[in-house]
């Protein structure tokens, strides 16, 4: 008995060292484990996810579309739709390369309502545009729900640098993500990896 509570004490401890290695590993790199960016890619359809019109989201799509990466721009996200396509138009995307998916009020419904709308246009290949602290979640999201499409990310990197981190409470959303990408896993089944 003494040999299996050893054995025990043993085990916890090193996953309790583990555990302190692995946050100390997301506070000081949260650059390199949450943003998933798949590099210029050629798509059918980029999607831009709300919530982040402060952050630079509508801007970078309208940067890949002019780029050529997509023709077509799909907005998603209930509540800043309206202001996300004022801003693609802004920054020249034109009225009628732009759809709008506004019934999504989470990641995994971004996901889920997006991707019919994606299959009634034909789309195959999507590039994902969000901020660089959700991509990871987003790109698993989109590959969770529609396994049979071709998922890519092309994060926006407003404020990635950690001088920026204090201004739009960056580490506040680092610190929400993290929970929120392990919470997905047993909740929605929607592996972060």
């Amino acid at each position: 008995m003494r040999r299996l509570i050893s054995i025990f004490l043993r085990l916890l401890g090193f996953l309790v060292g583990l555990g302190v290695v692995l946050i100390v590993i997301a506070i000081l790199f949260p650059q390199q484990i949450l943003t998933v960016d798949s590099g210029p890619v050629h798509g059918d359809v980029i999607v831009v996810l709300g919530g982040g019109t402060d952050q630079g989201r509508p801007e970078w799509a309208a940067k890949l579309f002019k780029e050529g990466e997509a023709p077509i721009v799909l907005v998603s996200g209930y509540g800043d739709d309206q202001l996300t396509v004022r801003l693609l138009r802004q920054n020249g995307v034109p009225h009628e390369a732009i759809q709008v998916e506004n019934a999504s009020t989470s990641t995994l419904e971004n996901a889920l309502y997006s991707t019919r709308m994606l299959r009634e246009m034909g789309a195959r290949r999507v590039i994902i545009v969000t901020s660089w602290y959700h991509s990871r979640r987003a790109l698993a999201c989109f590959r969770h729900v529609a396994p049979d499409l071709q998922f890519y990310s092309r994060p926006s990197y407003s404020f990635y640098a950690r001088s920026e981190w204090d201004r739009q409470d960056t580490r506040g959303h680092i610190r929400t993500e993290y929970v929120k990408l392990l919470a997905y896993w047993p909740l929605y089944g929607v592996w972060p990896l």
